[in-house]
């Protein structure tokens, strides 16, 4: 049996990024940019206006303009002005040739086709986005490595691009293993407990916006197990097995992960909730065997699943440590380090009630997980301790 830190240090040496893909940009938001991006364009293209008003020569402004034309957003006709002269242009419109600053549409008084300027405030070039003023062609738009955010994609959209290079995310498959599971909204027989691991699986690795997610069910039948647990690894770039990981006459993971050619890492962890902790590798493929109570999935879910996951598609982890004081006293066994579901406020943290490995009550009212060390026994009032805040 080895310790948390131990764990989390084999799986990070067994992790490799996946490869990039390219992918339309439609569908990038999430992602980590691959490849550095460059313009191809000046943005604008052109010189436009940024408000509605009258497009002018600054040399002019003086003087009476007469208004000859004007110019909308996504025109194709070409005005020239010369001295003397002004044209009506709206928000994005292309300047006019001679035309070098823009009046607000407020800032004028207009008599018989012609214009007054009322602005005395205004300066040469006013009003006017320049071209190239975003970005100029051949220049670095956005470096590798990059979160593609909705502002980055709208950026990118707005420069020209279309595609981009990005780490994808991984492809996962949760296998549900036991006879005595019972699917939500059915009722329950005797001996039957419902299914609740693919659900809080599911809607934790969707959060981090993972939709390539395929559930399998798995009776606790080493033959069947065999052959799901195949087909998910070829599948899939992380398997997340729940249950069937001790010890017991029915717990066939270990033994069906060695028959599909699964190397073992390491099984069992020095902590509570989720000692009977399984890690292997096939190929590049990641393979976790979770035990089967509901808070022990969750639990090692932050701690080990998660920072593998994100660390395939070249992302941080979500989960983050602060130190916190602990509220009141608490006393645990020793040599196991602890993982208590709590509340984290202000820099404070309250361990909750029901901290037992099947029970999920409290683990929904909890933001973040209490970590106590596997060596002390007694925490007192005040101890500064490290504190996991979950995602929200």
């Amino acid at each position: 049996m080895i310790s948390v830190k131990e764990a989390k240090d084999l799986i990070s040496q067994h992790i490799t990024a996946l490869n990039p893909i390219s992918i339309d940009l439609a569908k990038a938001s999430g992602h980590i940019l691959a490849v550095d991006i460059y313009a191809k364009y000046d943005i604008p293209a052109f010189s436009q206006s940024s408000m509605d008003g009258y497009a002018i020569k600054f040399a002019d402004h003086e003087q009476e303009l007469a208004l000859i034309g004007e110019m909308a957003a996504g025109t194709a006709n070409k005005i020239a002005i010369q001295n003397g002269e002004t044209s009506r242009i709206f928000t994005g419109a292309p300047l006019p040739k001679g035309a070098d600053t823009v009046v607000m549409q407020e800032k004028i008084t207009r008599t018989d086709g012609k214009i007054t300027l009322q602005d005395p405030n205004l300066k040469i070039g006013l009003n006017v986005r320049d071209k190239g003023s975003e970005i100029t062609a051949g220049a670095l738009a956005m470096e590798r490595g990059n979160l593609l955010s909705p502002a980055a994609i709208g950026f990118l959209a707005g420069i020209g691009v279309n595609e981009v290079s990005v780490y994808p995310m991984p492809k996962i498959s949760v296998i549900v293993t036991g006879k005595e599971l019972q699917q939500p909204g059915k009722a329950l027989e005797f001996g039957q407990v419902y299914e609740s691991n693919s659900y809080s699986l599911s809607a934790a690795l969707k959060h981090e916006g993972i939709e390539q997610i395929v559930v399998y069910e798995a009776d606790d039948d080493l033959e069947i197990l065999k052959n799901v647990l195949q087909n998910a690894v070829e599948n899939s770039d992380v398997v997340l097995l729940t249950g069937g990981v001790s010890v017991g006459d029915y717990d066939f993971v270990i033994e069906a992960a060695l028959h599909c050619g699964i190397r073992q890492v390491f099984h069992k962890v020095k902590q509570k909730p989720g000692k009977p902790l399984f890690f292997g590798t096939k190929d590049q493929k990641l393979i976790f065997g979770l035990p089967g109570n509901p808070s022990s999935v969750l639990s090692c879910y932050y701690n080990y699943v998660l920072p593998a996951i994100k660390a395939l598609s070249h992302k941080n982890n979500s989960v983050i440590e602060v130190q916190a004081k602990l509220t009141h006293a608490y006393s645990k066994a020793a040599e196991l380090t602890h993982f208590l579901k709590g509340k984290y406020e202000n820099g404070k943290v309250t361990p909750l009630r029901a901290q037992e490995s099947y029970r999920l009550s409290s683990f929904a009212q909890a933001n973040c997980l209490i970590c106590l060390d596997e060596t002390k026994e007694h925490f007192k009032q005040g101890d500064i301790l490290t504190v996991m805040i979950l995602p929200n």
